[in-house]
């Protein structure tokens, strides 16, 4: 039974590739007269959900429901949605009129009610009397709005954005935001929005879905993504963040920086490994040392427009970043507090490795697709799956791969105050979770050793 609060139900979707899962188990509800932001980095699946609603591509698993419909076996020219492309797809030998007419033309729609309905689609996007320009003369903003235009005439129940503003400048890209958001009022229509920009997401959305790697990573409204991130990717991927790591002494009072702070969170338990997100606008210098919570050294402070960028250095190793009206210069000893209600607790997902592999021998384990020695395992037979747990800060990473036991690429990397989070994929597709305090940059080959007595063996019950 189809929900009729939703125009569209994405059921349990994924979508493969003979190398790769591009989609992995994903289900989505979309209200009507939404406006809903798929937001996450290149790669992340966003165009693919996209193609998948619109029929360019065929789901590996999971259905689809548009209005009510299962759209399985429904071509893309059937399907109530109309898409608008980042690069507009217009036709460079036909002007505006019958650019944004095409559609109605294949549908043997009555001329009258074509140049009525291209009319008041011209004037929806701030278009009127450029109906017979040549597109190929046309601003790019002057173009996304013919390709717009061209989407709404059909009369869609859903418009599906690829990117559409990507190729404008920065100036054009803000003023086709607000565009944007005035046309979904004025409409009433859904639209499904794909960005990899927070900025825009923040600006346009009703509900914003942020994924990563194929997955859904949070679902809510620009306020709870932004001061609810569910985990370190999404407070990292949205707006500046420090993020720390930190303990849980007890309901409402959490530990990081070598320093307890009151906070308003409860539920996670006593002592509990966790993370903490503070926003750069939310840590206040404060001239009084006496009264501040901790203390620091400014080392850079920028000039942003509205706000001051500082990065300040605590005597303990940390770095703050803090967005403020007032400058301090460079060298400035300051005090700074957080409040409770500004310090943002998150489960962390994983406090060590965990890989599966095979025991080889006593002391050898294969694991990321290489053999690597450990400490004597005793109770299970060769050649029995197991489980190898290790730190995150036992292994060593080298800058040339065959340094290594075994090697990877850098696929994600998240400044944790005092050191770096990385998470490194490996040949055979394990991830392994890196601290260290060596800087890296996004894709970078590396070497992966891990230190015998760091390993530890488990058996895996079959």
């Amino acid at each position: 039974m189809v929900n009729s609060n939703y125009i569209i139900e994405i059921k349990n979707i994924t979508k493969s590739f003979p190398d790769k899962v591009v989609l992995d188990d994903v289900s989505l509800s979309v209200k009507k007269g939404e406006f809903l932001t798929i937001l996450g980095p290149s790669g992340c699946g966003k165009t693919t959900l996209l193609r998948l609603l619109a029929g360019f591509n065929t789901a590996t698993k999971g259905e689809i429901s548009i209005g009510g419909e299962v759209m399985t076996d429904i071509p893309p020219h059937l399907r109530p949605v109309n898409t608008v492309f980042q690069r507009y797809a217009l036709f460079p030998n036909y002007n505006v009129f019958d650019n944004i007419a095409f559609g109605l033309k294949l549908q043997k729609v009555d001329r009258k009610e074509i140049e009525q309905r291209v009319k008041r689609a011209l004037k929806m996007v701030g278009m009127t009397d450029y109906e017979h320009r040549d597109v190929q003369s046309l601003s790019g903003g002057q173009q996304q709005r013919v390709a717009i235009a061209r989407a709404i005439v059909n009369r869609p129940q859903v418009l599906l954005l690829d990117e559409p503003l990507a190729a404008l400048d920065l100036k054009m890209r803000k003023d086709m935001q607000m565009e944007l958001k005035e046309m979904h009022r004025d409409l009433g229509i859904t639209f499904v929005y794909v960005t990899h920009d927070q900025e825009e997401a923040l600006t346009l959305s009703d509900t914003i879905v942020v994924m990563n790697e194929g997955k859904i990573q949070q679902i809510g409204t620009p306020t709870d993504i932004y001061n609810e991130p569910c985990n370190a990717f999404v407070a990292d991927f949205i707006g500046e963040s420090n993020i720390l790591n930190a303990t849980m002494v007890h309901d409402r009072l959490v530990r990081f920086m070598d320093k307890e702070f009151e906070c308003i969170d409860e539920g996670f338990g006593e002592n509990t490994e966790v993370d903490v997100v503070i926003r750069p606008e939310d840590v206040y210098i404060i001239r009084n040392a006496e009264a501040a919570m901790f203390t620091g050294t400014v080392r850079s402070c920028i000039f942003k427009g509205v706000h001051y960028e500082m990065f300040v250095d605590t005597p303990d190793g940390y770095e703050i970043q803090i967005q403020d009206y007032n400058s301090f210069e460079p060298g400035t000893e300051v005090g700074m507090m957080i409040k409770p209600a500004d310090i943002h607790v998150m489960r962390k997902e994983r406090t060590e490795n965990h890989i599966e592999g095979r025991l080889i021998d006593s002391t050898h384990v294969e694991i990321l697709g290489e053999s690597f020695e450990c400490a004597e395992v005793e109770g299970i037979e060769s050649g029995a799956k197991v489980d190898v747990a290790f730190d995150f800060s036992a292994v060593e990473l080298t800058d040339d791969p065959d340094d290594g036991i075994s090697w990877g690429t850098i696929r994600f990397i998240l400044y944790k105050g005092d050191r770096y989070h990385l998470t490194v994929r490996t040949d055979d597709g394990d991830d392994v979770y890196v601290d260290t305090h060596d800087v890296w940059e996004d894709l970078d080959e590396v070497g992966i050793t891990i230190h015998p007595s760091a390993l530890r063996v488990t058996a895996i019950k079959e």
